[in-house]
């Protein structure tokens, strides 16, 4: 295998002990903060070459937030290493019992094309801060970013414990043949099965972060211009390549009638009247994306926009109103710059709708009535979900981003992430004197010994607890 000499010298490294000190974790999380500012005018020129990012959100998801979870992590730490002491019972009063966060060991970051860098880095953060050594596997269908961490990681980060593989598919497929000790893989459920298989052959945990079809349900009770903007800024941002954009609308048949102009109106003020020109508008990652997204148009009839420009990889920002749920654009995640719009008769028919598929990684209601977005949440089960707005819950380092069922397996962002790439191991030290304490639970048995356990091990219920 052309990895394994790789993988032994990282795992060579961790067994050395050498990143487990904080000021050695810190050091390698200070670089990684080095990395950001030295290269910033390269990312933002990368991520422009690879899928016409404008610099503003390149910006906001591949450096603001990357910093962000690297200045938490480094405000922290030194709490989250502490080991966690628990109660105990009567016996064990003088002894110490408490979690110890271990790493994991050379743990593996597979990363995808849409946030190039913020999705390799924010793992990376946390398997750092843990204490593990990474290889870190980037996407080649973003490639000059993909070129550009290949080529400048390794000069700020120790190379005796962090790696950087390139390649497509066949490097992937042989780097995964390899045992590793974590995996975390940002993709789509399918590779994501791949994935979980190759892992299961060692054992190895794997925290799974993939996509899904996620639903946003209007209710007639709305400010519908807010609506509007708020659902056309997280639809057409990174030209729609985002895991947890929202990928279709569900409203009523008079709604529709009253976002259209609406949406068009948002479309207008934040693209101009000609999209393909604004600066502030991305292009498709790659020709075979492009003619992917491009056959979903056919579902429903466009309402806006649906103009496409295969030479440019540009497709307008386009809303389809009327979709059937047999429609091309419901069968898979669109991951691109469409918005259909599925009409429904009233909210208990959404939420049977949105029930009725897989469960995705994030779910957004809006409404005037917090009744109406507190029934939707409470119906109905997602990775994460935001009322009245779109994508914002992911800026917060306090709340874990993560899918379930079909959208994905564990969680990250923050604190969450360190525990990810940490073992928490349960320790119990005791004291070495004290043995009668220890009679009862000795042979022989008398039923004077097992009162004196139950007494001394019966954990008591206090009473019914009340949710406020």
């Amino acid at each position: 295998n052309p990895y394994a000499g790789l993988v032994s010298h990282l795992r060579a490294s961790w067994l050395s002990g050498k990143t487990r000190p904080m000021e050695y974790r810190v050091a390698q999380l200070e670089a990684l903060g080095r990395f950001l500012d030295d290269k910033k005018q390269e990312i933002l020129e990368a991520t422009e070459l690879d899928m016409g990012k404008p610099s503003f959100e390149a910006f906001f998801s591949e450096i603001l937030l990357c910093k962000n979870e690297l200045n938490v992590t480094l405000n922290n730490l030194c709490h989250w290493m502490k080991d966690e002491h628990v109660d105990k019972n009567l016996v064990m009063q003088l002894d110490s019992a408490f979690i110890r966060k271990d790493p994991y060991g050379v743990v593996l970051i597979i990363a995808p094309w849409n946030y190039p860098i913020h999705l390799f880095l924010v793992p990376l953060i946390g398997a750092i801060a843990a204490g593990n050594c990474a290889i870190i596997k980037p996407s080649e269908i973003s490639k000059n970013t993909e070129r550009l961490i290949a080529q400048t990681l390794s000069c700020y980060l120790d190379t005796d414990c962090f790696a950087v593989v390139t390649g497509g598919v066949p490097e992937t497929t042989r780097l995964l043949e390899n045992k590793f000790d974590y995996i975390f893989f940002t993709g789509s459920p399918p590779v994501g099965r791949i994935v979980m298989m190759a892992a299961a052959k060692h054992l190895t945990p794997v925290t799974l972060e993939l996509g899904g079809k996620n639903p946003c349900y209007v209710s007639d009770t709305c400010d519908v211009t807010n609506v509007a903007r708020r659902v056309a800024w997280g639809r057409f941002f990174n030209a729609g390549q985002t895991c947890i954009a929202p990928d279709y609308l569900l409203c009523t048949i008079e709604m529709q009638e009253k976002l259209m102009p609406a949406l068009r109106e948002a479309i207008t003020e934040f693209f101009g009247p000609n999209p393909r020109e604004s600066p502030d508008f991305g292009r498709i990652v790659s020709d075979k994306q492009f003619q992917r997204v491009q056959r979903l148009l056919g579902s429903g009839r466009v309402a806006i926009g649906g103009q496409t420009d295969e030479a440019e990889r540009y497709i307008a920002p386009t809303v389809l109103a009327d979709v059937l749920p047999s429609d091309p654009a419901m069968q898979e995640e669109i991951f691109g710059p469409i918005l259909p719009i599925v009409v429904i008769a009233n909210m208990d028919e959404a939420i049977d709708f949105i029930n009725a598929r897989p469960r995705p990684l994030a779910l957004y209601a809006f409404s005037c009535d917090s009744k109406i977005v507190n029934q939707v949440l409470e119906r109905t089960s997602s990775g994460g979900f935001c009322g009245n707005d779109t994508l914002m819950h992911v800026t917060l380092t306090s709340l874990p981003f993560g899918g379930i069922g079909n959208s994905g397996l564990g969680k990250y962002h923050g604190k969450f992430t360190f525990d990810s790439f940490s073992h928490h191991r349960a320790c119990l030290h005791r004291n070495m004197g004290l043995e009668t304490l220890n009679t009862p639970r000795y042979p022989p048995y008398t039923q004077q010994k097992l009162g004196l356990l139950t007494t001394t091990f019966e954990v008591k219920r206090r009473g019914t607890c009340t949710l406020l």
